[in-house]
């Protein structure tokens, strides 16, 4: 009877062990999953592709152990001064000159020294800073066809209005180098200026210097497809609350901006067309995938989005996926320190150990590759597209990463975050107009607001245009 109640005891014994270790097996994989959401929730700016900014939370910075050889704040010592150059002669609109009687310690006669003056350069703004001009076209009445006629003004004065073509394109430099609301600008001609004028006058002020940057615009745009190389971006863009998108091009010398209602590859193909032949430095988004699949186009992939995704796979919980991240990264370091030795190498050398170095990329992204879904899509990444993010090593002029795009979108998303957008079509066209200016000019260190300027006068007036 004993053996009996022992035999069953036994039994659910083992039942019971067989269910708590299923029990187990399950948490286990519960706990897997949970640590890899942990992992993509605890994504930054060094692990994957969202903006510093989005980093709120951040570790309190370790204090300083050693204060004894803290710098003072302030020009170091040993450091050349950083000073302006003083204005030329032919900049001064005027010289005064500060002359003693007698010495202002004994009274005693002076005589003229070879020493140079002490000179004070002073800037300051006249207190009329404008010139009011009225133009009449003189009325006459014709006694035979029974009309008023007026004198004929000249065509810049009558499509400039109210604004000459210089503050016209002002106000224009204000609203968007400057970020200043129609508001601020109101305030400021008002109370500086001293002329007052409505909200919807700067308005369609606006809109005039948005059509003046018309032509060159499209002059730039239809370029866009001749371009050897081009880096693409895009980020968001809100008009009267619908989301569209702003597309970056990013030349060698000019840099354009084009505000879509998508983010497709259908936009490549409009602008760029079915065949480009340059070289595309872009991130690892689908639609460059999908534009480079279609249109057999040459595409550079950003190498620093790379890094970032493989370094997050040196976060997840799964040791195997730890260990193959740590093997790229360690290959990718050995690409760089290659690049980094440059001068010291000649061409022959230095091209075959970039060679040799992204071939080692490739195999050891290809080889011993964990069973986690995030290995095998690294992997798949490689297998499919490993060679485009190494173009720059076979292609001269191109670069590895996509900073180029990114560092002209900035002031975009900058923009984007103080007006808060666009309200309509002719918005749209004024903010991608008026950035491609401001970023074209900076790419070959224009000035933006001269650039304005001759645009304006010149859509005033084609035949008055002056060369600065």
């Amino acid at each position: 009877m004993k053996n009996i109640i022992s035999h069953k005891q036994d039994t659910k014994l083992q039942a019971k062990n067989v269910e708590l270790q299923t029990v187990i097996i399950e948490l286990q994989k519960r706990i897997v999953e949970l640590e890899t959401e942990l992992s993509k929730l605890r994504k930054n700016s060094s692990t994957s592709s969202k903006p510093p900014s989005s980093d709120i939370v951040k570790p309190p910075k370790t204090p300083a152990t050693n204060t004894a050889n803290k710098r003072e704040k302030g020009g170091q010592e040993g450091h050349p001064k950083n000073e302006r150059s003083p204005f030329t002669s032919e900049e001064l609109d005027s010289v005064t000159n500060y002359t003693l009687d007698a010495c202002p310690d004994c009274g005693g006669l002076l005589c003229s020294s070879n020493e140079a003056p002490k000179v004070i350069q002073q800037v300051e703004i006249i207190e009329k800073p404008v010139r009011i001009d009225e133009h009449r076209g003189l009325a006459y009445w014709c006694k035979n066809c029974q009309k008023v006629h007026y004198g004929k003004l000249p065509p810049e004065i009558e499509k400039g209005g109210l604004f000459g073509p210089r503050l016209t394109a002002e106000t224009a430099y204000m609203k968007c180098v400057c970020h200043a609301s129609f508001s601020t600008i109101r305030k400021y001609l008002r109370d500086v200026v001293g002329i007052k004028v409505s909200r919807g006058y700067l308005c369609k002020l606006i809109q005039k210097v948005s059509n003046a940057l018309e032509q060159p615009y499209e002059e730039l745009l239809k370029q866009l497809p001749s371009e050897p190389w081009l880096n693409v971006d895009e980020t968001g863009h809100k008009d009267n609350g619908d989301k569209f998108w702003t597309w970056c091009f990013r030349a060698k010398t000019y840099t354009l901006f084009k505000i879509v209602d998508s983010r497709s590859s259908n936009i490549l193909f409009d602008i760029l067309g079915k065949q480009f032949l340059g070289v595309l430095g872009c991130d690892y988004f689908s639609a460059y995938r999908k534009y480079m699949k279609n249109c057999d186009v040459r595409v550079q992939f950003c190498l620093a989005h790379l890094i970032r995704d493989i370094k997050y796979l040196t976060t997840l919980p799964d040791k195997a996926t730890v260990i193959y991240g740590e093997t790229l990264l360690n290959a990718v370091r050995d690409m760089f320190g290659v690049i980094h030795k440059r001068e010291t190498m000649d061409e022959k050398t230095f091209n075959l150990l970039l060679t040799k170095t992204h071939q080692d990329i490739l195999l050891k992204g290809m080889s011993n590759v964990p069973q986690t879904k995030e290995s095998q899509n690294m992997a798949k990444r490689f297998r499919l597209h490993g060679d485009a993010y190494f173009r720059f090593i076979t292609t001269p002029g191109i670069e590895p990463t996509n900073n180029l795009a990114e560092q002209a979108i900035r002031f975009v998303v900058i923009d984007r975050v103080i007006t808060q957008g666009t309200r309509s079509e002719q918005g749209r066209k004024w903010c991608e107009r008026i950035w491609t200016v401001i970023a074209a000019c900076s790419n070959q260190t224009h000035s933006a607001f001269e650039f304005i300027y001759n645009a304006v006068q010149a859509s005033f007036s084609p035949f008055s245009l002056k060369s600065n």
